[in-house]
């Protein structure tokens, strides 16, 4: 014998439903917040790395100050897709003892 679904649910099972619902919808809710979570560090993990990495190769340049320009005047086209232009100013003023070098040297 098949029994038929009641026309009536009971209070009880309808506020039971009801809680499942939700904590299914708070579980939702949760693992989309942890994803999102997950996804944003990578992504600030992503830029400080590339940051640091940019940073960590303008240190390791072996970098020519030219003052005179007329060197680069007589520098050949391959020799000059070779040279970057670059505002050393910032470099010689946070390295107090990289001047006395200059001067010594210069």
């Amino acid at each position: 014998m098949v029994q038929d679904k009641p026309l009536r649910t009971s209070w009880e099972r309808k506020l039971k439903e009801r809680q499942e619902k939700k904590l299914v919808r708070d579980l939702v809710q949760q693992l989309q917040e942890a994803k999102q979570k997950e996804r944003e560090e990578k992504k600030r993990r992503r830029e400080e790395n590339l940051r640091r990495r940019l940073e960590n190769e303008r240190k390791a340049e072996i970098v020519q100050v030219i003052r005179n320009p007329m060197k680069l005047k007589r520098a050949k086209k391959k020799q000059l897709r070779r040279v970057e232009k670059r505002d050393t100013l910032g470099m010689l003023q946070k390295h107090p003892g990289a001047k006395q070098l200059q001067n010594e040297a210069g």
